[in-house]
């Protein structure tokens, strides 16, 4: 399997930490990075990016000192290597103005307000993971175990229709 990074950017580490915890199932299969601020997630991307790993998920806050999280997900929308990418909005204090903002710009898939339960969080998060993949992974059978089997397997019998397979 190719590697894909999943990246939670929170100012506030009890909040990272806890994500992390939540989504420490994906991490078999998936680089699990988290981040403090705009700028140490850019470092994280630029480093994944050289190292062939491709940002397939961002789970963000939005109120963070340098930057909005809205901003930095239209920043990531309008950037090739990017653009791919399911960004998710994860904050308890986004106004409506700046959510209409980045749904707007294609820049947001997902909006979870805080407080999160887990469950609910992995749930959101395999969704979009699944949906990444059937828009960019070639190979779909390695992830039917991981992520949505049924959504999988429908793909790839389109797929086998669509090629005359």
């Amino acid at each position: 399997m190719s590697k894909y990074l999943i990246l939670c950017v929170d100012d506030e580490r009890e909040v990272l930490d806890s994500v992390v915890q939540d989504l420490d199932e994906f991490e078999e299969h998936f680089s699990l990075e988290a981040a403090e601020s705009v700028q140490e997630a850019k470092q994280i991307i630029e480093d994944a990016e050289r190292d062939g790993i491709k940002l397939a998920l961002i789970l963000c806050d939005h109120i963070m000192p340098e930057q909005t999280g809205i901003s930095f997900l239209i920043e990531l929308n309008e950037q090739p290597s990017t653009q791919a990418t399911r960004k998710l909005l994860l904050t308890g204090q986004a106004g409506l103005e700046d959510t209409v903002e980045a749904i707007n710009h294609s820049s947001l898939h997902f909006y979870i307000a805080k407080p999160w339960r887990g469950d609910e969080l992995r749930t959101v998060i395999k969704e979009q993971l699944t949906q990444y993949m059937i828009e960019n992974e070639p190979e779909l059978m390695p992830w039917a175990p991981i992520l949505n089997t049924e959504k999988i397997f429908e793909e790839m019998a389109k797929n086998r229709l669509n090629y005359g397979e």
